[in-house]
């Protein structure tokens, strides 16, 4: 599915290309041949861990049924996806055909937020992905500071990003290697103490990376505060992320905690259309 989602992306670029109309030498021009790089959104998880592998129309997760939240969930979001203009939903409920799936009631007067790991602001681009997206595999228990605080703020510097350089990958979940300490509902979901989120920016002639860690309360300092390389994600969860990437690419954009650039990169295509 997201094979033939980035093909359909890059094909115009690629004849912009050879028609002259983009110069492949630009920071964020995208690179041609961005199959080459295999599944993206796998994420290599330890035997220990319990692992379902679901796969959704806009995102493929992995979920712990002892614990009733995903252990990590990962999406492509491209610069098209971003503007798309399905409504959100809010239909939260289980799905029946994961092991372990949480109810809706199960976070009723616990004093978390049902708090959307792939956000339903990614999903706009398809009635599908957006009611998907509101599966309680989908879920983890967040304190309000932190969903509608920097875990907020994140996922719409995402957004900006993925208009930036074309595609982004994400990854994020529960950092489910913490001691669980607290749980809510019937189904004893398990509160995680924090969480974890990976973007890889793949296609663009200098591929870069970065990651993020943040309490399940409000982040001291913002994002830049909780800005990691992905080999520091790794180090904590036991997960390897992009093992699919060429060694030396994976190593470089691991290795990277480049949060000031980030944070400061322009979307200079959409001003010269102003």
């Amino acid at each position: 599915m997201k094979f033939a989602k980035s093909l359909l992306l890059i094909i115009p670029i690629v004849v912009m290309y050879l028609v002259g109309c983009f110069p492949i030498s630009s920071d964020n021009a995208v690179i041609a041949n961005n199959n080459q790089f295999g599944n993206l959104e796998m994420v290599t998880t330890p035997e220990t861990i319990p692992s379902q592998i679901v796969n959704y129309e806009g995102m493929i997760l992995s979920f712990n049924k002892d614990l009733h939240i995903p252990n990590w969930v990962a999406w492509e979001l491209t610069a098209t996806e971003v503007s798309g203009t399905f409504p959100r939903d809010d239909n939260f409920r289980g799905d029946d055909n994961v092991i372990g799936s949480a109810e809706k009631w199960d976070y009723s007067y616990s004093g978390y937020d049902r708090g959307h790991m792939a956000p339903a602001g990614d999903m706009k681009w398809s009635a599908k992905a957006m009611d998907e997206s509101f599966y309680m595999t989908n879920m983890c228990p967040q304190a309000k500071s932190l969903n509608t605080g920097a875990w907020k703020r994140l996922e719409e510097k995402c957004r900006q990003w993925a208009e930036i350089d074309s595609a982004i990958i994400v990854i994020c979940g529960p950092i489910v290697t913490d001691h669980i300490n607290e749980y809510i509902g019937d189904s004893k979901v398990a509160v995680p103490q924090r969480f974890f989120k990976v973007i890889l920016s793949p296609y663009i002639e200098n591929p870069r990376g970065i990651g993020f860690i943040m309490p399940n309360a409000k982040v001291p300092g913002g994002m830049q505060a909780a800005a990691v390389s992905i080999d520091e994600v790794e180090r904590v969860t036991g997960y390897n992320f992009f093992s699919s990437l060429p060694d030396e690419i994976e190593n470089d954009v691991e290795s990277q905690c480049k949060f000031h650039y980030w944070s400061t990169l322009k979307n200079n295509a959409k001003k010269k259309t102003k």
